[in-house]
């Protein structure tokens, strides 16, 4: 399908997870240990996204865990893993979508509505989805 003219959506907004896919495999994957997955696979994250021309500002606040990251578009930065490392990092704007390759990972965030963020992050074949709703 042809990429629709819509124009572009801002991301800022408050947004809390409501449903995900595959997230114990994933943190898994990356090195998470296991009693931090059992803690964190029910919590339902609240993302705060401020969106300024090309300078973002993120915070996730996952129960008492908050991970803060700003960037430009396009200029490499160093940004927060979720496994709490650092590490730098160029995050590139296509359209509606936040494109970053992190450590290995592969992630996308794209607002697939004004009102809906999905993030879905690759490592090694498996593939971890993220869908938050607009507070």
């Amino acid at each position: 399908s042809l990429p629709s003219l819509s124009t572009i959506m801002s991301f800022t907004g408050k947004y809390q997870l409501e449903s995900q896919e595959n997230f114990e495999a994933f943190m898994k994957a990356i090195g998470v240990p296991d009693d931090l997955i059992q803690k964190g696979k029910d919590l339902k994250s609240i993302s705060e996204i401020e969106e300024t021309g090309d300078d973002f500002k993120v915070t996730v606040t996952t129960g008492s865990n908050v991970i803060t990251n700003s960037f430009t578009i396009g200029k490499e930065t160093e940004l927060q893993t979720p496994t709490g490392g650092k590490a730098k990092a160029v995050v590139v704007r296509d359209g509606n979508k936040l494109k970053v390759s992190l450590e290995g990972i592969e992630s996308v965030t794209e607002l697939t509505d004004a009102n809906t963020i999905l993030n879905t992050m690759s490592v090694g074949g498996i593939v971890y989805k993220r869908i938050s709703k607009r507070m």
